[in-house]
């Protein structure tokens, strides 16, 4: 079954069918909009989906050829991850500039339309920056509603755009409203895209209470975390150095998603989250 409900929808209400097309041009906006109550169900534990935890990733790993670990052992270090879906846009140059101060790499899951396509200049300075740079689609389709040609598409554009302004292809990918079944999990695979879920949300598209979005980051954090977070909504880019600046606090060490895995890595059609 689906991860989450679909956008619009009460809790209540049974999902549409897989394969059904979404009309309309309010999809981008009525999805983002109506995350806040597919990502509650997502964190309440309501979903079935089978899913992988970074400490069992670098437990496997271990065992094998490993991938490289770089300045950070997240085996022995407090570590978390910060994340940001749905970017870049006008928003991210600031983002960028304060994860530099702060020497914080993050992971950024990126939109195609109206954004990769908008600041190309953005997302070649990302990966520049040492930045995971990884795909949330190209037009925030809810790849559980969609035929299988048209998940290959949603996923296929923007790896294509990425690796021809980076250089790399991506190897992550993040589920629009984190809805995924076995139909986007076998297409991740065949694309070789694994998919990366979350433990921490500040439903940042609520609220442009920066207070507010700190406080809820800081009340979830936990070791081995990933933190949702988007940076195209107002008030969070001026949360996040007082979200840095309190974890490092608490001993936390900030990496990316594949350090987080480390010396293990993300298979292509597996599902990732804490």
């Amino acid at each position: 079954m689906p991860l989450t409900t679909s956008a619009g929808r009460s809790p209540a209400t049974p999902p549409a069918p897989r394969k059904m097309r979404r009309t309309g041009r309010g999809l981008r906006a009525s999805a983002l909009a109506s995350m806040a109550a597919c990502l509650a169900l997502t964190l309440s534990g309501c979903a079935e989906v089978d899913t992988t935890a970074p400490s069992t990733v670098r437990a496997e790993g271990a065992h094998g050829a490993p991938a490289r670990l770089g300045t950070v052992d997240c085996r022995h270090a407090k570590c978390i991850a910060l994340t940001f879906d749905a970017g870049p846009s006008e928003n991210s140059a600031r983002l960028l500039d304060i994860l530099k101060e702060k020497k914080v790499p993050a992971t950024f899951f990126l939109l195609g339309k109206r954004h990769i396509d908008t600041y190309p200049e953005l997302v070649r300075r990302m990966a520049a920056e040492g930045h995971e740079v990884a795909s949330h689609t190209w037009d925030h389709k809810i790849l559980t509603r969609i035929s299988d040609e048209q998940i290959r598409e949603e996923l296929r554009r923007p790896n294509e755009e990425i690796a021809r302004l980076t250089g790399h292809r991506p190897t992550l990918m993040r589920p629009p409203q984190g809805r995924t079944d076995a139909d986007v999990h076998r297409i991740c695979k065949e694309l070789g895209l694994a998919e990366v879920l979350w433990s921490v949300t500040a439903k940042d598209y609520t609220t442009t209470d920066s207070a507010l979005i700190t406080r809820r980051v800081l009340d979830q954090a936990s070791r081995d975390g990933i933190i949702l977070l988007h940076d195209i909504y107002r008030g969070t880019v001026p949360a996040v150095p007082g979200i840095i600046d309190a974890l490092k606090a608490r001993g936390f060490v900030f990496v990316t998603v594949p350090q987080l895995l480390a010396p293990g890595r993300a298979e292509p059609g597996q599902v990732y989250r804490p």
